[in-house]
């Protein structure tokens, strides 16, 4: 087996290296993003052995991404677009604590992922198979292709993994709500934030929206709730994981490496107390800096966050 593998896309990313919005600043970094491939890289950290699939532009930016995924010990089955570009992200930062991103990715090549993407005998080998919301949001190709992959792995008795991850800007309410549900027909572990999990299944406490989840068949749900902590229904046992306080400087990111933390301990065999434990833990080290998944933790990390933790409350 090959331990988890994901499939989506992946995007440069642009953003300013202080507090004041390009309006106002001079300077900005260039890196990358993508909740797939930093769900991959939160796992490689923690020992796990990950896999990333996606489509890149001919392009600058999609040779550093691939270049830097797989410079984390990710494997890395990446096409090469040679008419479409790498989508870009922009992440602004107008004051210190407040992130504003804005994405180009009309056209990109990650949107246009097909099934020759995407080597299905290394779907049918993983032990998890992990993707999110946001394919299901970039279109038809991208949304039919993913879903292709993810029933091929759920057929092949791989675990499959989703993440709601609703972006607002891609599609409606409604749409998102629609996906989700037909996901969750067959979706073995699922993540939400609460406000995701209630475009599925309505509103309502953590416990309803994790309850009326598992009712479509997943054995274990996880609610995010970030300053709160998070909540897990796993084969019928409920589980609160309160947060862990630290000092933060951005929180994009920081959804990924909670799950990539949870699924890392999961593959390792690790009870659902030390998933949570991880994932929260996780969750909490990304804040702490710059960046999608620069911040995401090792296992030394973690244990001295566990250990020790911060009095700077989130």
């Amino acid at each position: 087996m090959t331990g988890l593998v994901t499939v989506g896309e992946s995007l440069a990313l642009v953003y300013g290296s202080r507090a004041g919005g390009f309006d106002a600043i001079s300077d900005a970094s260039v890196s990358f993003g993508g909740a797939e491939s930093n769900v991959a890289i939160a796992a490689a950290r923690l020992g796990a052995e990950s896999t990333w699939i996606g489509r890149v532009g001919d392009d600058a930016f999609g040779r550093r991404i691939t270049r830097a995924i797989r410079g984390e010990g990710v494997r890395v089955h990446a096409t090469v677009d040679p008419e479409r570009p790498t989508a870009l992200m922009v992440k602004d930062r107008p004051a210190i604590g407040r992130t504003r991103v804005v994405y180009y990715r009309a056209g990109n090549a990650g949107s246009r992922i097909a099934p020759d993407d995407v080597p299905q005998d290394v779907v049918s080998d993983a032990d998890i198979f992990h993707f999110t919301g946001i394919s299901l949001a970039l279109g038809d190709q991208s949304a039919a292709t993913v879903l292709a992959a993810a029933r091929a792995a759920k057929a092949a008795g791989v675990t499959v993994s989703f993440d709601l991850n609703h972006r607002s800007k891609l599609w409606s309410t409604d749409a998102a709500g629609a996906a989700f549900r037909e996901v969750l027909d067959f979706a073995d572990i699922v993540f939400a934030g609460d406000d995701e999990a209630a475009l599925a299944v309505g509103d309502g406490a953590p416990e309803e929206l994790a309850d009326r989840i598992a009712a479509y068949g997943a054995r274990e749900v996880v609610i995010k709730l970030g300053e709160r902590g998070a909540l897990a229904l796993v084969n019928g046992v409920t589980y609160e994981q309160p947060p862990y306080r630290v000092e933060v400087a951005d929180t994009v990111g920081a959804g990924d490496a909670f799950v990539g933390g949870y699924l890392a301990e999961h593959l390792a065999g690790a009870g659902l107390a030390q998933r949570m434990a991880t994932a929260a833990a996780a969750g909490a080290c990304a804040c702490r800096g710059d960046g999608d998944w620069e911040m995401m933790p090792t296992r030394r990390d973690i244990s001295e966050l566990l250990a020790g933790g911060d009095p700077v409350s989130r």
